[in-house]
């Protein structure tokens, strides 16, 4: 048997590559990182998820957006809020979780290795150390899990000041006036909310004809309306032709012939895999156009003893399903039994207001032909709701009129990621809308309103059972 330096070395300290290197340490085995010194905790820690979820936390504290239900259109906390103010905040939480993933790392004797990594052979990785030097790192098992970076048009001259990418966008020198998004996906909304709220004119430009198309329709129906109300302007149906850059700012020329002028421009147009610089033909492997590795229901790919997991193999490029995947590919690596990954994936969306689902939507059900019955609950029916100021959120269950089973939660409002976990617990174990009927919630909770909306639902099965006899 070959004698390498590892049994294992992952490429990426991301939520991928973290859980992978630890679950693979607490099994034992001799691990190591490799990833630059800067950016240990990866894209998800330094400007993805972890900054970009702070950053609206700081919006929605220092505006005091959400407390204006209470007390009035023209209450804020602060009035003058400042770049600074923001990233204050957002600083101290990456600092702090950086220190988190460093000391997870050592904990569990996994080497970290600062640099950068390129295939040598299908066993072998070259570090380029932060000081020039190279050395050589063999592992018996590889994982690749390296992320993804902004996808940028090559038609579009960014310069990370007023033409920038969602990394770009963390460090802005100060809150624009106005501003264009180009791209109505997951990242723009959120991003088109935060600058919303922060009293930015914000023009959203998106050629399809509609956004965030994965959602419940009534959710994005009602996201609209809250950031029509926060002066968002969409552009649905439009593509951008052009991007000038003037001294007095930015004009965004559509190629139906409308120009928009704004402080800045943010591109959200998708996310490239970071395999460029991986040497991957070495390893015997390949990416595809948008750098995405293939892999198989294993995480394995092409070499089976090189794994790729999180952004770098696309969909769904969550920080969560990336950490299970992690875990799967470092069990499946050790030779540990590991269960298939639950088909039962929730989904959030940070937008403001949040948004967070489970199961299918009311459309797919009526397009596999699937009969369902749909309960409501509205925040404003709640004491919680009313407390918090919250009049607008809502969560919906779609169920089977056949066995009574979950087949959808949507939710939009205050607390949203957090609470679908309920509904994806109960459709997880099989159980039916009977058991929230039937089951204690805290009062006053925002999970109330699970036994609401299945309350909602029930009757309307009973209306219906009651006709037909």
């Amino acid at each position: 048997m070959a004698d390498y330096d590892f049994d294992m070395l992952v490429i990426g300290s991301g939520p991928g590559g973290q859980k992978a290197a630890i679950a693979a340490a607490k099994l034992g085995r001799r691990v190591a990182v490799v990833d630059r010194p800067d950016m240990v905790g990866g894209v998800s820690i330094h400007t993805g998820t972890i900054p970009s979820k702070t950053l609206r936390e700081a919006v929605l504290y220092l505006t005091g957006l959400t407390q204006r239900d209470l007390y009035g259109q023209s209450y804020r906390l602060k009035e003058d809020i400042t770049v600074a103010d923001l990233t204050a905040r957002t600083q101290h939480v990456v600092s702090r979780e950086v220190d988190v993933i460093r000391s997870q790392l050592s904990r569990n004797r996994v080497a970290l290795y600062a640099g950068t990594g390129r295939f040598v052979d299908p066993h072998t990785v070259a570090l380029q150390e932060a000081g020039g030097d190279e050395r050589l790192l063999s592992a018996e098992n590889i994982v690749i899990a390296t992320g993804t970076r902004p996808a940028r048009p090559d038609s579009v001259a960014f310069d990370g000041r007023t033409v920038m990418d969602s990394d770009n966008v963390l460090s802005v020198e100060r809150v624009p006036r106005s501003m264009v998004i180009v791209g109505a996906g997951v990242i723009g909304m959120e991003y088109a909310s935060m600058f919303a709220a922060l009293g930015s004119k914000v023009t959203v430009v998106e050629k399809r004809a509609g956004m965030l198309d994965m959602c419940d329709v009534e959710v994005i129906e009602s996201l609209k309306y809250h950031l029509r109300d926060l002066a968002v302007t969409f552009r649905f149906g439009e593509t951008v032709a052009a991007v000038e850059r003037h001294p007095r700012g930015t004009l965004t020329v559509l190629e139906s012939g409308k120009k928009i002028p704004a402080d800045a421009v943010m591109y959200s147009a998708g996310r490239q895999g970071m395999t460029d610089e991986l040497d991957l033909g070495k390893a015997g492997l390949s990416a595809d156009a948008r750098g995405r590795i293939k892999v198989d229901d294993r995480y394995r790919t092409e070499v089976k003893h090189i794994y790729a997991v999180g952004d770098v193999i696309g969909f769904p490029a969550l920080a969560a399903t990336s950490m299970e995947q992690g875990r799967a590919a470092a069990y499946h690596a050790c030779g540990e039994p590991v269960g298939e990954m639950s088909h039962l994936q929730p989904i959030g969306i940070y937008t403001i207001p949040e948004i967070s689902f489970v199961g299918r939507t009311e459309d797919q059900l009526t397009e596999d032909s699937v009969p369902f019955e749909v309960g409501i609950s509205r925040y404003r029916e709640l004491a919680r709701g009313q407390i918090i100021g919250d009049s607008h959120g809502m969560l919906k269950l779609l169920v089977s009129p056949e066995d009574r089973t979950l087949l959808g939660v949507h939710c939009f409002g205050t607390g949203a990621t957090e609470l679908i976990h309920i509904g994806q617990s109960v459709m997880g174990c099989g159980g039916t809308v009977d058991y929230l009927v039937d089951a204690v919630f805290n009062y006053p909770t925002l999970a109330e309103s699970y036994k609401i909306a299945a309350l909602d639902a029930t009757n309307k099965l009973r209306q219906i059972a009651h006709i037909g006899d």
